[in-house]
């Protein structure tokens, strides 16, 4: 049976994909047998999961990544571990973090298919995270198989995810605005004001890009000079060679994006603290140490402050949510399909098979018919059976839950 957690917390897109995905194998009497998912995502969000808690959980998820039957999905805010359960029937799963949701089927084929779509994301709409979950199936393609629940998924999330951001119009917000929002709100703006980005990834482009349209003067530092000078150079900013080196100048906010601690100089960061200065960490975990952030107080800003951004309404929320409803039915119908035949072609079958065995019942009774009478009987049989089996395949047709095709399976002993 195909079951929705009831500690899943979806949005209420989810509804018709979860209807689609109620179905239940028909060797399992939903009277006897518990039931069982298929796919399981465990979810472990900066909304609900601090980041140390989630990256002690990333690490546990990357051990057993080599499974076909598993993916992993980690962004900043996000680290999320999908299991094609049919396929991993003896191992054991993480241990779910406090904070972290478990989702099974409906659920999680609606949940990551949000995700891709940007709805789950700190700025609505944004395209990175699409990136993101079509360069981790990327990955994945090149290293070994995916388990086809899984693939089949992806896919269609990423299918979604690229009809969604194709009705976006006008600039891309990333959460590199949202950090410099954060700057502006303690600094005043940015026009001609120095702005430090600490490192040279996508998160820092993007960052970088954001302060100079907003008219700040840009000064890259990065571990490798020459990441450094390429970006401030595309920017028209300036470049610091090394990450810190105890020279520093004032800033009127800074943003850190790396994948490891910053290892910033005394003197820089005694800096920061003295000129008030507001520094908005990006990276997960935070790269600044626990005593440069105690020392800048309530002038440092994690991912996790930002993990919830600015959520205003999109003007396209009604077709997203249509969107996510139908590429999640979509999928979840799929998934069924996978289980057993549709209930009106077994229904079909099982009625055709008991035509013909009451036929050849009759001609065995009464063998001396004329051709005439056996194709008048031929056609009322016929006419019978269709007529009888009409009204329920009508219904079966439109039965979107899987309710009808149950009752099938266990009325008619399919």
């Amino acid at each position: 049976m195909i079951t929705m957690s009831s500690t899943a917390s979806v949005p209420s897109s989810s509804t018709s994909a979860s209807a689609a995905c109620s179905t239940v194998h028909p060797l399992l009497h939903a009277s006897t047998m518990a039931p069982t998912a298929t796919l399981v995502a465990l979810v472990a969000h900066a909304r609900g999961v601090p980041s140390a808690a989630r990256a002690v959980f990333a690490a546990q998820c990357e051990a057993l990544a080599a499974h076909d039957s598993i993916i992993v999905v980690r962004t900043c805010h996000r680290v999320e571990l999908y299991v094609a359960l049919g396929g991993f029937r003896d191992g054991e799963l993480p241990e779910l973090p406090a904070g972290g949701l478990r989702l099974e089927d409906a659920a999680a084929a609606s949940h990551l298919i949000n995700v891709a779509c940007g709805l789950q994301s700190a700025v609505l709409g944004e395209d990175q995270v699409l990136h993101q979950v079509r360069e981790t199936l990327a990955l994945r393609h090149e290293s070994r198989p995916l388990d086809p629940v899984l693939d089949r998924l992806f896919q269609v999330a990423l299918n979604a995810g690229r009809r969604a951001h194709g009705w976006f119009a006008g600039s891309r917000r990333s959460l590199g605005d949202v950090a410099l929002d954060e700057i502006e709100r303690a600094a005043g703006t940015l026009v001609d004001q120095p702005i430090l980005i600490v490192g040279a990834g996508s998160m820092s482009r993007l960052t970088a890009q954001a302060a100079a349209r907003r008219g700040a003067r840009v000064t890259i530092t990065n571990r490798t000079a020459q990441r450094a000078m390429d970006l401030a150079g595309n920017l028209g900013g300036t470049a610091v060679v090394g990450t810190s080196d105890g020279t520093l100048g004032p800033f009127a906010g800074a943003v850190v994006a790396v994948s490891a601690s910053w290892s910033v100089h005394p003197s820089d960061a005694a800096r920061l603290v003295e000129r008030g200065t507001t520094v908005v960490d990006l990276s997960s975990p935070p790269a600044l140490s626990v005593d440069l952030q105690t020392e800048l107080g309530n002038r440092f800003i994690s991912i996790d402050d930002l993990a919830w951004g600015p959520q205003v309404e999109l003007p396209v929320q009604g077709r997203l949510e249509r969107l996510v409803s139908e590429s999640g039915g979509e999928y979840c119908r799929w998934l069924r399909a996978r289980h057993f035949p549709p209930a009106i072609q077994a229904m079909t079958e099982a009625a055709e098979a008991r035509r013909l065995s009451e036929l050849a019942w009759l001609a065995h009774r009464i063998p001396n018919l004329s051709d005439h009478d056996r194709a008048m009987i031929e056609q009322m049989s016929h006419r019978l059976v269709a007529g009888i089996l009409h009204a329920p395949k009508s219904a079966l047709r439109l039965d979107e839950s899987g309710t009808l095709s149950r009752a099938a399976w266990e009325l008619f002993k399919l």
